[in-house]
């Protein structure tokens, strides 16, 4: 994997997939190594992805300072990115707990951002609350599923407070469209390449809501929002939230779709992505 070192001299490692216009692709988790997006269902045959691992996950070195690890000051990782890559500017795309990373770097350099693509988003940099009869609602989109009693039981729970690591676990299926073997491996993989020490330092402190909120209303570049319909973690009405902070926002509902929509139906998703990517800038 290339190597460049960022602002405050830690070794931060990328990959790259394919040929053709880059794009720089943030992954989740938050704090995952970008292991678990693959090649984006194959978007890697019409882009070079350039994907990079933050600090502290897959290839890139632990830094001297865990502070690091909180979001705004990750931003500085990804323009140092940037300058390496030689980019005036960049096409940026991110998926969930990384689309706060997005969101706060177009906050803070809109003139580098060429399109922005926002993967099933996280919102908590943008303030977007999630309420749980949202949760409820999306969660019974999935009621004639065999596995649906037990995991809506746990649903129940962790909404009423009272969830614990089993829970959590049992509501998994909730995250993929199809809940089938290639779905719970790529579940059981995630906690491998996740670093739960930088996870917890990640809010810490580093949003404000409002200054971002007023920061994405000017922000001049076309923007993706794409949600999955059956998504409990960022539900389509939420992520509908999400687009209509942005002036030149368009939002795309990808049926049938999870969290992980690249998984669930990759032609559409690359469909839909490569259709974004390829239109205009301003």
């Amino acid at each position: 994997m290339p190597a460049f070192d960022t602002y405050d001299g830690t070794e931060l490692r990328f990959d790259t997939f394919g040929d053709g216009p880059p794009v720089v692709c943030l992954p989740g988790g938050p704090m995952q190594d970008c292991v678990y997006l693959g090649n984006l269902g194959g978007l890697s045959a019409h882009r070079r992805l350039i994907m990079l691992d933050p600090r502290g996950t897959g290839g890139s070195a632990i830094p001297a300072d865990p502070s690091s690890y909180r979001c705004d000051r990750l931003v500085d990782d990804v323009e140092a990115l940037r300058e390496h890559l030689a980019l005036d500017r960049m096409d940026l795309l991110a998926h969930s707990g990384g689309t706060n990373l997005a969101v706060l770097y177009a906050q803070r350099h809109p003139e580098r951002v060429a399109r922005l693509a926002l993967i099933t988003p996280s919102v908590y940099a943008v303030g977007v609350e999630i309420t749980p009869e949202v949760r409820r609602a999306t969660a019974l989109l999935r009621r004639d599923e065999p596995w649906f009693p037990d995991a809506f039981a746990a649903l129940e729970r962790i909404v009423a407070g009272h969830g614990d690591a089993d829970a959590f676990r049992a509501i998994a299926p909730f995250w993929y469209g199809r809940w089938d073997e290639a779905a719970r491996a790529h579940r059981d993989a995630e906690d491998a390449h996740k670093n739960h020490e930088a996870a917890a330092r990640y809010a810490d402190g580093a949003f404000t809501p409002d200054a971002t909120r007023a920061a994405l209303a000017r922000l001049p570049s076309p923007v993706l929002v794409l949600a999955g319909e059956v998504d409990l973690n960022s539900p389509a009405p939420a992520t509908a939230e999400v687009a209509a902070l942005f002036p030149r926002a368009e939002l795309v509902v990808q049926a049938g779709a999870g969290h992980f929509p690249w998984l669930d139906d990759p032609e559409r998703f690359v469909a839909a992505t490569e259709a974004f990517l390829a239109g205009p800038t301003r």
